[in-house]
């Protein structure tokens, strides 16, 4: 540009100054509306304004542009990538589930017999936010269930999402769930539950065990086996507002899954005749305890096992610890007494120490061994005797002691 004076040099360079700072026009023309500016200046200021100002319109757009794409990007990302995640997040905010209970294993003998089962009940569970009519439902439920009021109050306004009822509300009968399912009152639910049974009741009691109200095993093999034996709870699933109202949605049904059936090596049959000889031992000797194993010799297999005391598993709350907790075949200490002496004999006669026709044996009553005195059964003792009478009389002298000595000797 050809500068004519310098009254257009010093406009210029004051123009060049401002544009530089990147002053807009408005600022400039403020500063220059007092001075005789040349047309061919204006131009020239105009176009160097309007051609930064295209520039940051093209910036402008194009940030906005990338923008644009990264929010419809993410926007494809949720909706098909995160779309599983989210709606499972969003689902549990605003479903609730009602507990179905799976049914605990059965237990069988060797040959199939059912020595555990179950039966099916029902237990109150009470949605809070659902009942709309609480007064109603407290004295119905209360009536019902021949609780206070008060008692039933306590469960009707807890501040929860889902209540259960416990214990009252618990493993109903038939007849009492029939009359709470008749009143049809809003945010009262009954749910499938199972109730251990026992067909044989007393029978084999101290090996089966028991279980608590939440079936859970408590003893024996009912709670040897429980992680087996125990089920995994299923779900009614509907869906409700933030106030805990009931949508109108279809409700999910998600089915329980049955705990693990086990067999035993034990025989019914067996079992019950055991079962009915200590009875009558029992009834005619009135012992303290009693107590009788059966056992395959080839095997080892426990094929029978009882004892006196026993109890009934579904009603264990009648008894004391003692008679549940005790299963005197495997807890007792059992003396072998004369029983043993068949094995203390057999060893004799197996290394030939002993002969039962021609080896006597003299019993006075007692012998002294060491600073021990050990005496006969018999105060008197059994006077001379072949070792065949000693096993005859159950000798205790004769086989414990004549018997180790020879043992004894031949070691």
């Amino acid at each position: 540009m050809r500068l004519e004076n310098n009254k257009e040099k010093i406009i210029y360079d004051k123009m060049n100054h401002y544009l530089s700072r990147k002053y807009s026009t408005f600022f400039f023309i403020l500063s220059c509306s007092n001075l005789d500016l040349p047309s061919y200046i204006l131009l020239e200021v105009n176009y160097v304004f309007f051609k930064d100002i295209h520039v940051r319109i093209r910036l402008f757009f194009v940030v906005v542009i990338i923008l644009f794409l990264v929010v419809i990007g993410k926007v494809i990302y949720i909706q098909v990538f995160e779309y599983d995640k989210l709606s499972n997040l969003s689902s549990e905010l605003w479903s609730r589930n009602l507990p179905i209970e799976g049914s605990r294993g059965l237990i069988y003998d060797r040959n199939g017999v059912v020595l555990a089962d179950n039966v099916t009940t029902t237990s109150l569970v009470l949605i809070p936010n659902q009942i709309t009519d609480k007064k109603k439902v407290i004295k119905e439920l209360a009536s019902i269930l021949n609780v206070t009021e008060e008692e039933m109050a306590k469960h009707v306004n807890k501040k929860t999402s889902i209540e259960r009822v416990h214990p009252e509300g618990r493993r109903l009968s038939f007849e009492v769930a029939d009359k709470i399912a008749a009143l049809n009152l809003d945010g009262v639910y009954l749910v499938k539950e199972s109730k251990r049974n026992y067909p044989y009741d007393t029978n084999l009691s101290h090996v089966l065990g028991y279980v608590g109200i939440d079936n859970q095993g408590l003893s024996g093999l009912e709670l040897q086996y429980d992680k087996y034996l125990t089920g995994e709870y299923g779900s009614i699933k509907y869906y409700s507002d933030a106030k805990g109202n009931k949508l109108k949605l279809s409700e999910i049904y998600e089915q329980p899954q049955d705990g693990m059936n086990i067999t035993l090596t034990i025989n019914n049959d067996i079992q019950l005749a055991i079962e009915r000889e200590l009875d009558n031992a029992v009834s005619k000797y009135n012992p303290e305890h009693a107590l009788a194993i059966a056992m395959d010799p080839n095997t080892g297999e426990i094929l029978g096992m009882s004892s006196r005391p026993n109890f009934s598993p579904s009603n264990y709350q009648n008894y004391s610890t003692e008679e549940i907790n005790r299963n005197l075949p495997i807890w007792m200490n059992y003396e072998p007494g004369s029983t043993f002496k068949i094995i203390t004999l057999a060893s004799s006669l197996e290394e030939n120490t002993v002969d039962l026709q021609n080896d006597h044996f003299y019993d006075g009553g007692s012998v002294r061994v060491a600073n021990a005195k050990i005496k006969c059964w018999k105060t008197k003792g059994h006077g001379a005797q072949t070792f065949l009478q000693v096993v005859e009389n159950s000798c205790n002298l004769g086989v414990n002691t004549a018997t180790h000595i020879n043992l004894k000797n031949y070691l």
